[in-house]
């Protein structure tokens, strides 16, 4: 709260107040990320305090086969061409500067996180777990919140909401997967409701919220369909159409309840100001270097 950036309020509250919190309680269940313990102090602490988790167990499924130019691809598009967009945005209709805002956080939120993946492997010696896995190639609302979209916080929810309402009741229901899926984000809107307050400093409108209840309901509903086998076989979907769906789905309801709220309060303009800030920062430091080279 004593922060006046946006970019460190966000850090703090969302690697120190979210996930390292869950991570410590999570660990005296002896479950998550910090379960079982890293071998040292130094891996224990960088795992507690950065969104990230040794990798344990590979899976093809959640492993990302792409090229490593797709990645500098992402970088050049975030900083060379949405940055300079905003340049005139005065002249853009409010539903494409809405739009990209949508694409902001997206890149933004991936680059970042990978950047600090990176870092930290580089420093520990060791393999971490991606955190995104081409979320824009997601065939289904279930594909992307679980298995492609911010997979840290993905597997804590799953340890921390999903599994211990599945296992709540006594006798199983057929019901039980869908309230596991429905509560899980249900408290993923709680936690982005007090990001968000914490970012703003004013109460929230609940825009947020409606937008993982709507997200969670959809998704259940969405499993349920699938378990319905002859309903499948009789309207199958290409992977291409599957895909236009869910990423269209997943951004048109960004573009309406999750962004709104960020650029009334000034926030993106904040998050943007503070990037050129950055950016020009390094370019002063890489031209000062470059001319010392030259000078040598």
């Amino acid at each position: 709260m004593f922060f006046s950036t946006a970019h460190l309020s966000f850090t703090t509250a969302f690697f120190l107040s979210g996930l390292a919190f869950a991570k410590l309680i999570l660990l005296a269940l002896e479950k998550g990320p910090l379960f079982p313990v890293p071998p040292n102090l130094i891996h224990f602490i960088c795992v507690a305090c950065f969104p990230i988790q040794l990798q344990k167990n590979p899976s093809p499924k959640n492993h990302n086969h792409f090229p490593k130019w797709v990645f500098p691809v992402k970088v050049f598009i975030f900083g060379a061409l949405l940055l300079k967009v905003y340049d005139y945005k005065q002249y853009l209709p409010q539903n494409f500067l809405l739009a990209l805002y949508s694409l902001h956080i997206y890149l933004e939120l991936e680059i970042s996180l990978t950047l600090i993946k990176s870092l930290v492997a580089l420093t520990l010696g060791c393999d971490l777990a991606p955190q995104f896995n081409e979320p824009y190639l997601a065939t289904s609302l279930h594909d992307f919140w679980g298995h492609r979209w911010n997979l840290m916080v993905s597997e804590i929810l799953r340890l921390s909401v999903y599994l211990p309402i599945r296992n709540l009741r006594v006798k199983n229901s057929q019901w039980d997967p869908y309230l596991g899926i429905f509560a899980t984000f249900l408290v993923s809107g709680a936690a982005h409701e007090i990001l968000y307050f914490y970012l703003m400093r004013e109460m929230p409108s609940w825009e947020v919220s409606w937008f993982f209840v709507l997200h969670g309901f959809c998704t259940a509903s969405e499993v349920a369909v699938k378990k319905n086998t002859k309903l499948v076989q009789r309207w199958p979907l290409s992977p291409a159409v599957s895909r236009l769906l869910t990423v269209g789905f997943v951004f048109l309801t960004g573009v309406w309840l999750f962004s709104p709220q960020l650029i009334r309060n000034g926030l993106m303009e904040r998050f943007t100001n503070e990037d050129f800030i950055f950016i020009d920062f390094f370019k002063r430091k890489l031209v000062i270097l470059v001319g010392f080279f030259y000078k040598s």
